[in-house]
């Protein structure tokens, strides 16, 4: 098994045991789609207590990769409801569970197909 897939089945077992509504399929393709970002601790993971992160996300992931035009307001809220959705106590907060997370939260999952 590739040092990818590993990361993709822990990934996968992580959402099982929080109890995400995340399919083992959009696990994975988010995954591959960041890349080499899984393997570094400090990217692999969103830190929802630091402003600057979040800002972040909203630009380059729900901004540019999803293409979302909505008002930041909003995209600000959507954030926040996730970062409460994995759990304040919880702190790996993955960036696959979170982006997966939002793309499902907008509907957008097909920027994975």
């Amino acid at each position: 098994m590739s040092k990818r897939d590993e990361k993709i089945e822990a990934m996968i077992a992580e959402a099982k045991k929080l109890n995400l509504p995340i399919s083992d399929e959009l696990i994975s393709k988010v995954a591959i789609g960041l890349g080499p970002v899984l393997y570094n601790k400090d990217t692999a993971t969103v830190a929802c207590g630091q402003p600057k992160e979040l800002e972040t996300v909203k630009n380059n992931f729900l901004k540019k990769k999803l293409g979302l035009t909505n008002d930041d307001a909003e995209l600000d809220s959507a954030i926040k409801e996730v970062c409460e959705q994995l759990g304040s106590s919880n702190r790996s907060k993955y960036r696959v569970h979170f982006y997966a997370l939002l793309a499902m939260k907008f509907k957008k999952e097909s920027v994975y197909a």
